[in-house]
């Protein structure tokens, strides 16, 4: 006769975490908000943009070998983040991973299955060895609101503190990042107490050592629920899938908000994602990714992130493909939206970082078509003559724009455009010093975009 011995919750949590806490030494300083509270930073002083890629299926869905290799390419790329989830959506709680494992013993949160995490403290282990930080949802929100998706929903808010507490205590000396949410909607005042409670978890488990954000259903923000929430450190925002959402409305509406927070869009259109989930309108391509991450970055976001329709839920033919993914996930990491984006992170970090802030007003000429919108930024104090850069975001190179050159510091100027497909810089041109000034782009007429840096020479 076999007799099952049930431990209490605690004793079940509390064993797990004691064999395999802190898997990760520490070997960065921590990431932490700003100062002015418009950016991310290592305590060290360290601009920190976060360019992330939205890996959410790789802890359930590749062997370690698999991810290590990815990991490398996209550290190679230039990425610093990865968004991953721990309990995944699409196979469930019940499908085992690659791994072999469930991540939870019964579908109960206060039971984790020690295998499945003993891998993910391999993968987490590898990223920060490759400078990448893990982004790490505790949860997909299938798991607490179940409107659509597998689900099951297993969530209170008593065993979202247990878990909560006992996840970030395993991983407190790794380098991460807390996402909670997972693209559900909080629709009563229960969602809203199991993610507090989830987040008071959090903080309990790892003291505070990292940052805690939330990633929202597709056009919404995490600033709608929990802006004023004192455990949220950064606003994320999920703009969706269409051809020409304008994200940086969302970028600008989240800066202006109080208590000022960093901002990013957390999920815009992926690359090679049938664009407005249509077929019929084709797959969004590397010019949607690269202009969503200029549009966001100049319009005042902390960083970005990039997201493949195939790279998220690492498709291959041995998978049911979600929504007509166009290859596998092994071709699409090679796609050249994720190339570029490390350009956006290459030249703002080249610049005096943490004045930076969005500056619409230089813009005499902008188009009516906010698929067209120009963006702009520079270091330049508000209504003062202080700034050393403007940099200046063109979508279509048909646009010359007009702009009030006043923000800029009273010296000799330096202008070149930036191919935010390359990385190239064209050769310098003097700028004639006056309250604005044309400037026609690079490959005029045609659909190329391109960057515009202004210097000034002392």
């Amino acid at each position: 006769m076999c007799v099952k011995f049930v431990l209490p919750v605690c004793v079940l949590l509390c064993g797990v975490a004691a064999h395999a806490q802190n898997p990760t030494p520490r070997e960065k300083p921590r990431i932490v908000v700003s100062p002015n509270q418009r950016f991310l930073m290592r305590e060290d002083g360290t601009p920190f943009f976060y360019l992330a890629d939205t890996a959410w299926e790789m802890f359930h869905r590749l062997t370690f070998e698999e991810a290590d290799a990815f990991m490398q390419l996209r550290a190679k790329q230039g990425f610093n983040v990865l968004q991953v989830m721990v309990l995944e959506e699409h196979d469930g709680l019940d499908v085992p991973s690659v791994s072999g494992h469930t991540a939870l013993i019964e579908r109960d949160p206060t039971r984790p299955n020690e295998p499945y995490f003993a891998h993910i403290d391999r993968v987490v282990a590898r990223a920060n060895e490759l400078g990448l930080t893990i982004a790490m949802l505790p949860t997909w929100g299938d798991k607490w609101n179940k409107k659509w998706g597998k689900g099951p929903e297993i969530f209170t808010p008593e065993n979202a503190r247990m878990y909560g507490k006992w996840i970030a205590a395993r991983y407190r000396n790794a380098d991460i990042i807390w996402v909670l949410g997972g693209d559900r909607p909080v629709e009563n005042d229960t969602h809203r107490a199991i993610l507090r409670a989830m987040a008071e978890g959090v903080r309990e488990g790892d003291g505070g050592r990292h940052l805690i954000t939330f990633h929202p259903t597709g056009g919404q923000r995490s600033s709608q629920y929990f802006h004023s929430e004192p455990w949220l450190d950064f606003n994320m925002a999920q703009t969706g899938h269409g051809r020409n959402s304008t994200n940086y409305r969302v970028i600008e509406d989240d800066y202006k908000l109080t208590p000022t927070k960093p901002c990013l869009d957390g999920e815009p259109g992926y690359e090679a994602h049938p664009a407005g989930f249509n077929l019929a309108n084709g797959h969004l391509n590397d010019f949607d990714a690269r202009r969503a991450a200029w549009w966001a970055a100049l319009s005042g976001a902390a960083g970005h992130t990039y997201g493949c329709h195939a790279i998220w839920q690492f498709y291959d033919e041995r998978r049911d493909p979600v929504n007509f993914p166009a290859q596998t996930w092994r071709e699409a990491q090679h796609l050249p939206g994720a190339t570029q984006m490390r350009h956006v992170r290459t030249l703002l970090e080249s610049l005096p970082y943490f004045t930076r802030r969005p500056a619409p007003e230089i813009i005499r000429n902008n188009p009516k078509e906010e698929h067209r919108r120009i963006v702009a930024s520079t270091d330049a104090t508000s209504g003062q003559s202080d700034g050393t850069y403007i940099l200046v975001y063109v979508p279509y190179a048909d646009i010359a724009p007009t702009l009030d050159l006043t923000p800029l510091k009273d010296s000799e100027i330096a202008g070149v455009w930036y191919n935010p497909r390359t990385g190239e810089r064209l050769n310098p041109f003097p700028v004639k010093r006056g309250s604005s000034e044309n400037f026609c782009p690079p490959s005029r007429f045609s659909a190329l975009d391109w960057v515009l840096i202004l210097q000034t020479k002392n």
